[in-house]
């Protein structure tokens, strides 16, 4: 007979070559719609999420043994372990599973695009910076500030890395109840963000000293801060950390793609688990 859909790795399971993550891993590779996606896909299915489990479940039983004998005999003139030695094994497993927890949020992200929020006051150009790294009139632009009421999403890929682009309502102080429900989204769109794209106007900088988020940020997330709108202004120096683009002639946003694709980093890639 015909073999059915998933057969031979359901096979290769029930017979253990495969484990349950490595079989999960052929359907992440079929579906796999990125370079970066194809390659944690491959990583898994090699058996690289699954070894690193092993080693880790092996130090923990080590760790297990040594402690219930200190336990046992205790009261006893005998010592099984150095307790700076448990000690800094403890450290060592501890941070094996917070990089195994870093990898795994991060291998969901690349399968499914990292979530990328453009964010920044009203009419600083974030509509327009969607369209140029598009490179289409996905969003609406004017002059008007507030155009954008809510979330446009789009993916974007950058040397073999899915990214979701999300161009957010301005933030601002308002009273307007349609304006209201596109701050939140933009503040919902921020918590999703692992990257987000802090865009300011070049000629507040002239005024003053530069642009501060006025939203907060987590320790798991990147900030990008961007100065835009950088040809209406003359002649003018920025900190070294932030990316100065013109969005409407699209200065600068080769060296955008480059920050963004940078913000991924390759030997994280290496050793991502899904």
């Amino acid at each position: 007979r015909m073999a059915e859909p998933g057969e031979f790795t359901r096979r290769a399971y029930l017979s253990g070559h495969l484990d349950l993550a490595q079989a999960e891993a052929v359907a992440d590779l079929i579906a796999a719609n990125s370079q970066a996606a194809h390659r944690i896909a491959t990583h898994q299915m090699r058996g690289g999420y699954s070894s690193a489990l092993d080693a880790l479940r092996d130090q923990l039983l080590s760790l297990t043994a040594l402690l219930e004998l200190e336990l046992d005999f205790g009261e006893e003139d005998v010592e099984f372990a150095d307790r700076t030695q448990l000690r800094t094994t403890m450290q060592a497993i501890s941070g094996e599973i917070e990089r195994l927890r870093h990898s795994f949020a991060l291998g969901n992200a690349l399968k499914e695009g990292v979530p990328v929020a453009i964010v920044g006051a009203p009419n600083v150009g974030k509509s327009t910076l969607l369209n140029q790294l598009l490179q289409e009139d996905r969003a609406m632009v004017s002059e008007i500030a507030g155009t954008t009421r809510d979330v446009i999403e789009e993916d974007l890929t950058i040397d073999g890395v899915r990214f979701r682009i999300l161009d957010t309502a301005g933030l601002h102080h308002t009273e307007d109840r349609l304006e209201l429900m596109g701050i939140e989204r933009t503040h919902q769109s921020i918590r999703r963000a692992m990257i987000i794209l802090h865009l300011w106007d070049a000629r507040e900088a002239v005024q003053g000293s530069l642009p501060t988020p006025d939203f907060p940020i987590r320790e798991d997330q990147t900030l990008l801060s961007i100065c835009n709108k950088t040809d209406l202004v003359a002649d003018f120096t920025t900190p070294d950390h932030v990316i100065r683009i013109a969005a409407r002639t699209g200065e600068g946003i080769d060296q955008l793609r480059r920050a963004l694709r940078a913000a991924v980093r390759d030997d994280e890639e290496q050793t991502i688990v899904s």
